[in-house]
């Protein structure tokens, strides 16, 4: 089963939760295209001020879904709709002019962790897990991580999360500035949504214009990441890449001698 996104309106806010028990709310091309569609009605609606994302089951979100990599992998053209709709979705996230609240519990695998750099405020339970494993996976990062991360964290901690791609939790997440606030899990998202309903309650021009005057600091990022884009989608063709995300379905250590 794939992950589904789900939206609910709780007053001004709009609620949108990953849910996919199976897959730890994998991001597929069908959740990229919803999450773009909801994004796009909760801009045009003025009765929405604040979105909250979260995810279901315990877990914020695992990554890309790997297995429509692996199913489409004599399929250049279905990986690269694939790619499409990833980088679509993160362009929407990124120019969406209202605030945007993440609520993280447990894992938050390579763009799971990637679109927190497009949100405005992020809210992590104490068993938030975040990590970048790109090059682990033969691939590059993705979503303008590039720049941002180490613009956020300092190019020293940003190549050791990038290069080596190891788990970091929430308390060292907090400490780099990549979170706000560390919750117990159980609190987390009513939190956030807290969080939301005072700034949907805030002066709509003021907040859409601090928004964009703070987004215009990286006047190269769309630049960036069509950089990255190119260099993703090269390398997801690659044997390194099917190597990796071979093993990872066969709970295997990936062997990259002959890649």
């Amino acid at each position: 089963m794939t992950t589904e996104l789900l939206t609910e309106r709780h007053g001004a806010t709009l609620l949108i939760t990953l849910s996919g028990p199976a897959t730890r709310n994998a991001l597929s091309t069908q959740v990229f295209a919803a999450g773009i569609e909801t994004l796009n009605m909760a801009e045009s609606n003025p009765d929405v001020g604040a979105v909250v994302l979260t995810g279901a089951g315990g877990h914020f979100c695992s990554g890309a879904d790997l297995q429509h990599f692996l199913k489409n992998k004599h399929n250049l053209s279905a990986q690269g709709a694939q790619i499409d709709a990833f980088n679509q979705w993160i362009e929407a996230l990124r120019s969406f002019p209202k605030p945007v609240i993440a609520a993280v519990c447990g894992p938050a695998v390579g763009v799971g962790t990637t679109m927190l750099l497009h949100c405005d405020l992020i809210y992590a339970g104490d068993n938030a897990a975040f990590s970048l494993p790109f090059v682990n996976l033969g691939v590059c990062p993705e979503a303008g991580s590039s720049l941002l991360l180490q613009n956020l964290v300092g190019y020293p901690r940003a190549a050791e999360k990038l290069m080596l791609g190891e788990p970091f939790y929430a308390e060292e997440a907090l400490e780099v500035g990549l979170i706000n606030r560390i919750l117990p899990p159980h609190e987390v998202n009513g939190y956030a949504q807290a969080q939301a309903a005072k700034l949907a309650a805030k002066p709509v021009a003021s907040l859409r214009i601090t928004k964009a005057l703070m987004k215009k600091q990286h006047p190269h990022l769309a630049d960036v990441m069509m950089e990255e884009a190119k260099h993703f989608s090269d390398l997801i063709r690659g044997p390194a890449a099917k190597e990796a995300m071979s093993a990872v379905m066969e709970k295997r250590r990936p062997d990259f001698s002959k890649c």
